[in-house]
């Protein structure tokens, strides 16, 4: 009986201690606060430490009262509750990492919780040349290619991440700007350098700052947060401790100027604009009728791919354009951006003459002479001839030729029947036979090929040349080009892209015409410019041995040799 009453004792206990724990207690006597070094270098963090004896909300401090002379990260928040001899006391701690903003000495205010303060405390923050080589374990630099610029003009950021000892681990944030749009360069470039007599090993990293408005800003620096190994722990001991680093870059200070008044139309900043063109069949004559290709390409330097304005193509009077939707794409070029669009038209002359082609014009800022300049595609003089007309065939009737008056008919050789049929017969075997051994071998190096296509990509429909056929003798356009580019896609002859883009692939000839009008048919209204039947006639004809390598040049060369 008096053990059962001991342990209801106990349980009872327990119960009430742990209520009394679990209670909050928002009574305060005492806040203190401190830092883990002072005075601090610029660019090096300081890690600040608020603790109340009481369990208190998370939210209890609002530390954004130091966010003029401070980059405040995101505080932790530590509750902890002791009993010793009955007497029970709780605890509440806030931890904080600070990055100073500029050099001097500055103020963290009291904070007050409950008409309960902490002590204020001075920090003297030092210019980094005063700094000693321990405080220079880690720490970052940043530079601008330009610190005046205009409104969307590309300006590259590097950051510079210096250490003398092991990063285990660590994460660089990205500069921050507002109304700006900001992307990475390229990848991170290690090596190393040599600095006030010591060698640092070094990690840098490039980005692209586009501001969208003008006026006067601060680019907020990236933040490197990492763990370095302890050099004094790992000279004590085998086991070296890591330690957690955090470092900031200096801010860095940019004008950002309006475009010049009066000015018109798109505007775009860049180091270099350039327009070329290509004609596919390259010629200056046309042929009344004849599809033929034109490609224009727009590339342009510290330009982002949708920066990239529309591109006014004007032809004269006697032209019909059927236009693809332009291709816009972009890559790095020894660090810097480079953007392009291209435009491939289908262009057929409907008139005969000599016509002039109108030059297309784009008006650009220069940011290397901070002027307005222009690139300029010259004008071009084409001959369009007239199609030649198709030789007639004299029709062929089984009607009787009378015989003139007074004449005698001619009498006919007599037909060595015997010899004439039945060599014919044997002739007519021997080819079927031929026939049927080329169609057999053909069939099987389709299906060879059919079957490592499918291999490699067993999701891609499978082709059937009957649904091509049917589609040639249907003259349904639309079902033409896909089973088209099926069939390039299943023989490894195109991997993806157009009608224009299969056009390349294959050699000059009756297929590749075909293709040409295909596409061109294909933005018309009607379909009466193009036969099927001619299609699959050439289709059935083409030699896949006759297949040019595809381009895999992202990108032609914007500095020809």
């Amino acid at each position: 009986m008096v053990g059962r009453g001991l342990s209801l004792s106990v349980v009872l206990l327990s119960v009430l201690l742990g209520a009394l724990l679990s209670a909050p207690v928002f009574a305060v006597s005492q806040l203190q606060a401190r830092l883990d070094k002072n005075p601090v270098m610029l660019g090096e963090s300081v890690l600040l430490e608020v603790t109340a004896d009481s369990r208190l909300p998370a939210s209890s401090i609002n530390f954004r009262v130091l966010d003029n002379n401070f980059t405040v990260m995101v505080p932790s928040v530590n509750q902890s509750t002791r009993v010793v001899n009955g007497d029970v006391s709780h605890s509440t701690t806030w931890t904080v990492t600070l990055l100073p903003k500029a050099s001097g000495t500055f103020s963290i205010p009291a904070f007050t919780i409950d008409k309960v303060s902490s002590n204020p405390i001075s920090i003297e923050v030092l210019p980094v040349q005063q700094g000693s080589g321990n405080l220079r374990d880690v720490f970052l630099q940043s530079k601008l290619s330009s610190n005046e610029l205009m409104v969307q003009q590309m300006v590259y950021y590097d950051v510079t991440i210096y250490f003398s000892g092991d990063i285990q681990r660590g994460s660089l944030s990205e500069p921050q700007l507002d109304d700006a749009l900001i992307q990475q360069v390229g990848q991170d470039q290690e090596g190393t350098e040599l600095i006030d007599g010591e060698r640092y090993r070094s990690i840098s990293r490039r980005y692209a700052i586009t501001p969208q408005r003008s006026g006067d800003y601060t680019i907020a620096p990236p933040t490197f947060t990492g763990d370095v190994i302890d050099r004094e722990s790992a000279r004590q001991s085998y086991f070296a401790r890591s330690r957690t680093v955090v470092r900031e870059a200096e801010p860095l200070p940019i004008t950002v100027q309006p475009p010049p008044a009066g000015y018109s139309g798109d505007w775009l900043v860049a180091a270099l604009v350039t327009l070329n063109e290509e004609w596919q069949p390259e010629q200056t004559q046309l042929v009344q009728g004849e599809p033929v290709t034109r490609i224009i390409t727009l590339s342009a330097v510290d330009v982002a791919a949708n920066q990239l304005p529309e591109l006014n193509v004007a032809l004269p009077d006697g032209f019909r354009v059927y236009q693809e939707q332009p291709q816009v794409k972009g890559a790095e070029r020894s660090g810097r951006l480079v953007a392009q669009k291209v435009i491939t038209s289908a262009i057929i002359a409907n008139t005969v003459g000599e016509f002039t082609l109108p030059e297309v014009k784009i008006s650009w800022w220069n940011s290397q002479t901070n002027q307005l300049d222009q690139t300029v595609l010259p004008g071009r003089t084409v001959q369009v001839l007239p199609n030649p007309d198709k030789p007639s065939t004299p029709a062929i009737t089984n009607a009787p030729v009378n015989a003139l008056p007074g004449t005698t008919p001619l009498l006919q050789p007599a037909s060595p029947w015997g010899w004439n049929y039945t060599s014919s017969a044997l002739l007519f075997g021997w080819l079927l036979s031929l026939a049927v051994l080329i169609w057999r071998l053909r069939l099987l190096g389709q299906r060879q090929t059919l079957k490592q296509t499918q291999s490699q990509h067993p999701n891609l429909p499978a082709f059937n040349s009957k649904a091509l056929r049917t589609a040639c003798r249907n003259n349904d356009k639309t079902a033409a080009r896909e089973q088209l580019l099926l069939w390039a896609r299943h023989y490894n002859i195109l991997s993806q892209g157009s009608l224009t883009a299969l056009s390349q692939q294959v050699a000059a000839g009756a297929f590749r015409e075909q293709l040409i009008r295909l596409n061109a048919a294909l933005y018309s209204d009607s379909a009466a410019d193009w036969n099927g039947e001619a299609l699959w006639q050439a289709w059935s004809d083409y030699k896949p041995g006759t297949i040019q390598p595809e381009n895999t040049q992202p990108l032609p060369p914007l500095y020809p040799q």
